[in-house]
């Protein structure tokens, strides 16, 4: 009778181990910013964090049982570990828990085996040599003290036969739990714990075409890269996006959510519903999906938007690269004159349900591709990154500068009243263009020397942007030049 007991508690201990039953869930936080990729193709470590949960069913026997438990990420954070037992959550508890990640290696083997008999195996001519004996030091080399006093050094790359693992080494980390149940029988559990290693990230891809005006179509795809040591076959994958706040460091994640028109398309088979949740919007994949480790997967964000309006933008900024404050007056007459040469090139469209969109968009990365109606292929023009934008709002993207379109800024003339506290400046703004077409740009000048300022004089008509920016709407003829002159006057 006893020793049928110790082999059912044995074999209790022995499940304990092996989980009959499998279910993962990932929660993934993200910065919204893509990792940098390396010369050689590698990417820096996920920016963000996650919330694991398996759950697994587990033999316990009334009483202490120990579990070990290792499909656990290699990147955990130990001290968020929680183990519930579903079945019975107010008699079961866990009394002490241990993460185990002396893994093992070759070195740790060899040192757990100083001082005890080892053999090295070596390839001596066409025969392989057995050398026995007390294993002295690993360092520079296996050094072994032999049956005859006298000891040998063999170099690390020599074969060790070793005649059992030595206790205390692991393969994988793991959790070890001592819990104490008041039920004995099959327990379904849940582990959660949060790791590190995981990320999501918004990646935008916009073809652009002029063929009959400025359209775009954008497809959104939600890019996650799973570097936490671990792999998650058939998970539950949730995506939060939202500003949450972590003690350890900040965390700026992107809210999203999805327009009416966009969740009627959606197949919830197939795609991500999404939901307020507290003072963020989470993202629930319709189906399961495996994040292996060390790999990124890209699932579709919503459906393409197709055909939506948009306009390109040149913008001059003379001052670009320059930067003042109002600290005080700036009456020195030799700031600002340097001019910057490059005029901008930006894409805008409105995104609203008007313009074939209206789905909050999550901070991340824009690819914008201009399609060449000679061959019907996708060149690139131009990469940026957006912030979170909501339904209704206007998205700019810089693409570049351009080519056949450049402008200079000088002083005409300053003159400064010290005793009357006024200053006054002319600027001229000059614009060329080279292309076969005539062009519009915006001129934006920064009135940077006090914050009192009035303008007196302007050739063209201007535009007040706030307190301290002012727009010149032109235009520039093919082949031709456009002159912007104006006077601002200062007082204090």
């Amino acid at each position: 009778m006893a020793q049928r007991v110790k082999a059912a508690l044995a074999a209790v201990s022995l499940l304990a181990s092996y989980p009959a039953f499998s279910g993962d869930a990932v929660t993934i936080y993200s910065t919204g910013v893509p990792p940098q990729v390396g010369r050689h193709g590698g990417q820096a470590g996920a920016s963000g964090y996650a919330v694991v949960r398996h759950e697994r069913q587990y033999p316990l026997k009334p009483g202490r049982n120990e579990l070990k438990f290792v499909d656990v990420a290699a990147q955990i954070d130990p001290t968020t570990v929680a183990f519930n037992s579903l079945t019975d959550p107010a008699g079961t508890r866990v009394v002490e828990q241990n993460f185990q990640f002396d893994l093992v290696s070759t070195e740790k083997l060899l040192e757990r085996y100083v001082d005890r008999e080892i053999a090295v195996e070596r390839l001596v001519g066409d025969r392989i040599e057995t050398i026995e004996g007390t294993l002295l030091s690993t360092r520079g080399g296996i050094t072994l003290r032999l049956g005859d006093g006298s000891v040998r050094t063999m170099p690390h790359n020599a074969g060790v036969r070793l005649p059992q693992l030595p206790g205390g080494l692991i393969t994988r980390p793991t959790l070890v739990w001592d819990v104490a149940t008041k039920r004995g029988g099959m327990h379904q559990t849940r582990v959660a714990y949060q790791t590190s290693g995981l990320g999501w990230w918004a990646d935008y891809n916009v073809t652009l075409s002029e063929a009959a005006g400025c359209r775009i179509d954008l497809g959104a795809w939600v890019s996650i890269l799973n570097q936490s040591g671990a792999t998650y076959a058939d998970a539950k994958v949730k995506l939060v996006a939202g500003d949450v706040h972590r003690a350890e460091f900040k965390h700026q994640v992107g809210r999203m959510a999805m327009s009416k028109a966009v969740e009627s398309v959606a197949d919830e088979a197939r795609g991500f519903e999404e939901k307020q949740f507290f003072e963020y919007h989470l993202y629930t994949l319709g189906r399961t999906t495996t994040l292996p480790d060390s790999s990124t997967k890209q699932i579709e964000l919503f459906p393409s938007a197709r055909n939506a309006s948009c306009e390109k933008k040149l913008v001059y900024y003379g001052q670009a690269g320059l930067h003042y404050g109002y600290g005080s007056v700036l009456t020195d007459r030799n700031l600002g004159i340097t001019s910057n040469t490059k005029v901008d090139v930006y894409l805008r469209f409105k995104n609203s349900e008007s313009n074939a969109m209206g789905v909050p968009l999550p901070a991340g990365r824009v690819r914008v591709a201009k399609l060449d109606e000679a061959d019907a292929s996708l060149e690139f023009i131009g990469e940026d990154r957006i912030d979170h934008t909501p339904r209704n709002e206007t998205v700019q993207l810089t693409l570049g500068s351009a080519f056949d379109v450049v402008g200079s800024r000088r002083q005409v003339d300053f003159k400064i009243d010290t005793r009357g506290n006024t200053m006054s400046e002319e600027i001229e703004v000059k614009l060329r263009n080279s292309k076969d077409e005539k062009v519009a740009v915006i001129v934006k000048e920064n009135l940077y020397r006090w914050t009192n300022w009035k303008i007196t004089q302007a050739t063209q008509p201007w535009e007040k942007q706030d307190s301290r920016t002012i727009h010149f709407p032109v235009e520039v003829p093919a082949n031709g030049e456009t002159t912007v002159r104006y006077t601002v006057r200062y007082t204090w």
